[in-house]
């Protein structure tokens, strides 16, 4: 089925305020998930909602919870996100690294115990937004690992984001780097097993470390493991943003000695910076685009398609998707309207938002 922006993130809203959010909570978690999937990441979309109720319902998730800040040092933000919504707690204390950025400089800001954040590049958009450049390292705890070393058989790690943001110039839009340091999400192998496809191959390990084109070994006991992109490399991030975002943001990694609840709980660490107070502008905005320019010149290796730069992928999707819809699985959209009708919102209502 294909559904607008407008009507799924009408529709997730009500779901979210019948399971507890206030208008403004569940507006903003609302908008996040709809942005993810306007933007290509269906990973990151409509498809976490039956997720985030079943956490609700254990405990694991706390509606209503604000970014609590627990360090107040200059330029340093350290930030505990309650085990609240983490794109309502995440985007709170971006907003507040990036207003103290305002005065500083530089602003370092960790966010630990957050809830699932979402798209980390929504708060690379918010720097953005601001005209500030920003980098940003997480980890996610409190389930098993999903990723395995490189040389390794069992996953070790999970997904373990990195964002980086340089903000738009007058000739070309903003460098959006956002990117999971194993080679596909774990929300990509849930699309897939909803859709009924393979995986392509070097991807997943299934559960005797043995190469597999099955995304359902995800989601078996024993699961399968995802691999780092990059092999060495992003292994080696995997293990920065652990370091990082686990151990600096102070909210633990994912080391068996720590406890694991099932849930999903993203620990931040950010840097923000003003590029204003490093280079003079005009010359900064003529360079970026001089170097866009020239990577782009580039001859293209595929007939018909051009080079392109970081964000440049969800920006056309985005386009496309803002004019034919968001498509939606089956097993996607009956998640969704299970947890509606779980919530007290009615089938019917649910069957007005489909498009034919």
């Amino acid at each position: 089925m294909v559904i607008t922006a407008q009507k799924l993130k009408k529709l997730l809203q009500e779901i979210l305020q019948q399971a507890g959010s206030d208008e403004y909570e569940a507006a903003l978690v609302a908008d996040h998930l709809v942005r993810a999937n306007l933007a290509g990441h269906d990973s990151h979309g409509a498809i976490m909602l039956p997720t985030y109720l079943k956490n609700i319902r254990a405990g694991l998730l706390v509606p209503g919870m604000s970014a609590r800040l627990i360090k107040n040092d200059g330029s340093i933000m350290v930030f505990d996100g309650q085990r609240g919504y983490g794109q309502r707690v995440a985007f709170e204390a971006m907003d507040a690294a990036i207003n103290r950025c305002r005065e500083t400089g530089l602003v370092v800001m960790a966010l630990r115990n957050a809830h699932h954040i979402g798209r980390v590049g929504a708060y690379g958009e918010q720097s953005i937004a601001a005209g500030l450049v920003s980098l940003h390292f997480v980890n996610v705890i409190d389930h098993p690992p999903l990723v395995a070393p490189f040389g390794g058989r069992d996953a070790r790690f999970s997904t373990n984001p990195i964002c980086i943001a340089i903000p738009a110039t007058g000739e070309n839009p903003a460098v959006l780097l956002d990117m999971a340091t194993s080679r596909i999400a774990r929300g990509k192998a849930m699309v897939a097993m909803n859709r009924g496809e393979q995986m392509a191959e070097g991807l997943i390990l299934d559960s005797d470390g043995e190469p597999t084109t099955d995304p359902a070994v995800m989601f078996r006991e024993p699961g399968g493991a995802l691999l780092p992109f990059g092999e060495h490399k992003g292994y080696g991030l995997a293990l920065v943003c652990e370091l990082l975002a686990g151990v600096l943001a102070g909210g633990g990694t994912i080391q068996p000695e720590n406890p694991r609840q099932g849930g999903i709980v993203n620990n931040m660490l950010t840097f923000v910076v003003d590029p204003g107070r490093l280079v003079e502008q005009d010359w900064m905005r003529s360079e970026i685009d001089a170097v866009i320019q020239y990577v782009k010149g580039s001859p293209s290796s595929v007939s018909g398609e051009s080079v392109m730069v970081a964000g440049d992928p969800e920006r056309l999707k985005s386009a496309e998707r803002s004019l034919t819809g968001i498509p939606l699985d089956d097993l996607t959209w009956e998640g969704i309207v299970s947890v509606a009708e779980e919530v007290g919102i009615s089938r019917s209502v649910c069957k007005t938002c489909e498009i034919v």
